[in-house]
């Protein structure tokens, strides 16, 4: 009996050690290790695994990633840079491969890095936003072609939008400004940066508005802007008292209506279409003061909800339950 149990012993021991040796299992001991961040013991069980599997693009990606954090850029280069020689290298790769470089503000890298990057994968959106924001932190306003290109090839990526709407309030033209930000609120609905988009989309109207031509100074080359100005500046006597959420919603929603009896046709898009659902569904309102409410006054907003609960819950409990996703054809800002 004592025979078999240590043979049982011996056996178990065998197979624990061959569990710790395991890459996979390795692997995962290092992730829970960088979000604790303790990266030495990451790095430790990193090299261990790594024993096991040199070539384990995984276990190299994250190993660049813990010498980044360690603020060891030359390593982490060093390790980046074998991956990018590699035919297996993702775009993830080169994410990771132009931290050491942003941290050193080695623009002249950065640049070379996301060319390589962008004929690589001409289709990510991520590298298109990453190399935007390079550009627009040089001052250099091309910037606005990589996010309009990362919105074309990616357009459910919200980076893109974020930058694109900052860039148009910044401009004359506030069309794209109000198209875009409203996407991004949707494509990502809670975070700082959503906070920060509501303020700009209802500036954004207000400025709109203020020019008492408010085809001045704005694209309407563009058939889709024409087509918005056009419908929106039959509106305009509603907001002769002011831009408010209520006076808002009321612009809006005879802007929608008339857009679906006229121009939807031809310019299909996923953002009219989903206004256009909520005011079948009676949450257009919640819609609008979840935007223009919280960003106006948020003692008045709360006080709205507390007067629409039911009304309010609705909307957010139908909004947390979906995913705003956007079609690839319905890019019109060429």
């Amino acid at each position: 009996m004592k025979i078999t149990l240590l043979v049982l012993f011996s056996l178990l021991s065998v197979v624990a050690g061959a569990q710790e040796e395991d890459p996979k299992a390795l692997h995962e001991t290092a992730k829970k290790y960088i979000q604790q961040s303790d990266y030495s013991n990451a790095l430790l069980v990193l090299n261990k695994a790594l024993e096991r599997e040199p070539e384990n693009s995984g276990l190299l990606k994250d190993q660049a990633f813990v010498y980044y954090l360690q603020r060891d850029y030359v390593k982490s280069t060093a390790v980046s840079q074998k991956l990018l020689d590699r035919k297996d290298a993702d775009v993830q790769t080169y994410q990771i491969a132009a931290m050491p470089f942003k941290a050193l503000d080695n623009t002249k890298e950065l640049d070379r890095l996301y060319k390589k990057g962008l004929k690589q994968f001409p289709n990510s959106g991520v590298l298109y936003n990453e190399y935007g924001e390079l550009l627009w932190g040089k001052e250099d306003y091309s910037a606005i072609r990589q996010w309009q290109k990362g919105i074309e090839v990616d357009p459910n990526l919200a980076g893109n939008y974020y930058n694109a709407a900052k860039y148009y309030y910044f401009t004359l033209d506030k069309v794209w400004s109000i198209i875009y930000g409203e996407i991004f609120v949707n494509v990502e609905s809670y975070s700082r940066r959503t906070v920060e988009m509501k303020g700009i989309l209802l500036n954004s109207y207000k400025k709109l508005f203020t020019d008492s031509d408010m085809k001045k100074n704005q694209n309407d080359k563009n058939p889709l802007v024409s087509a918005f100005l056009n419908t929106m500046s039959k509106q305009a006597a509603i907001i002769s008292r002011g831009i408010t959420p209520e006076s808002l919603i009321m612009l809006r929603t005879r802007f929608i209506l008339e857009w679906h009896s006229k121009s939807a046709a031809a310019f299909p898009h996923r953002l009219f279409e989903y206004q256009q659902q909520l005011i079948r569904e009676g949450m257009y309102e919640a819609y609008n003061q979840w935007i223009f409410g919280a960003a106006q006054d948020l003692t008045a907003f709360q006080n709205w909800i507390n007067t629409h609960q039911e009304e309010y819950n609705k909307f957010t409990s139908f909004q947390k339950g979906r995913v705003f996703k956007l079609l690839p054809n319905q890019f019109y800002n060429r």
